[in-house]
């Protein structure tokens, strides 16, 4: 049986999302109930050089949209990082999922070998179609969604692994 590039990106992508989503929707919860400024869960990180809960969310949305549009062969669009509430999180963690549900598996299947080229940091890295999914992409993707778990659980959000799985 073969899979799809389709099938390896979309389809989990949006299901990561939508979990990152639901988390969002509990550390909200978890905010108003035990009155806790929703800032200090915002801005919380797990160690004083990384990257707080929002920049997390900014980055695993922007690493899924940029991976659908680049294997369509699309430039992907820009999100302005100015999200300062749970709220608008969850608007671009929509907005996100939305974006990448306009990709059908025509577009996105026979990528594997698409050069895709992308700036990180102050240099161009490229990659073929395949090992940008599976090596960039998914790691980066799960990185910064499992960042956000653990910065939440950290802070006492009753979260299981179903949670980060989701539902089947």
């Amino acid at each position: 049986m073969t899979i799809s590039m389709y099938q390896a990106s979309i389809p989990v992508l949006i299901k990561a999302l939508t979990n990152l989503a639901n988390i969002l929707e509990k550390a909200e919860n978890h905010a108003e109930a035990k009155k806790i400024d929703p800032v200090v869960l915002l801005q919380a990180r797990l160690f004083p050089d990384m990257y707080p809960l929002t920049r997390q969310v900014q980055i695993a949305t922007d690493v899924a949209k940029g991976c659908g549009a680049r294997l369509a062969g699309q430039q992907p669009p820009s999100f302005e990082d100015i999200e300062t509430t749970f709220a608008e999180l969850q608007m671009r963690v929509a907005k996100t999922i939305a974006f990448l549900e306009t990709f059908s598996p025509a577009q996105i299947d026979g990528s594997e070998e698409k050069t895709i080229t992308l700036k990180v940091g102050r240099r161009d890295i490229s990659f073929q179609g395949l090992p940008y999914l599976f090596e960039f992409v998914l790691p980066n993707v799960y990185f910064h969604t499992t960042t956000a778990y653990a910065i939440l659980r950290h802070w006492g959000l009753e979260l299981g692994k179903m949670d980060f799985l989701g539902a089947h």
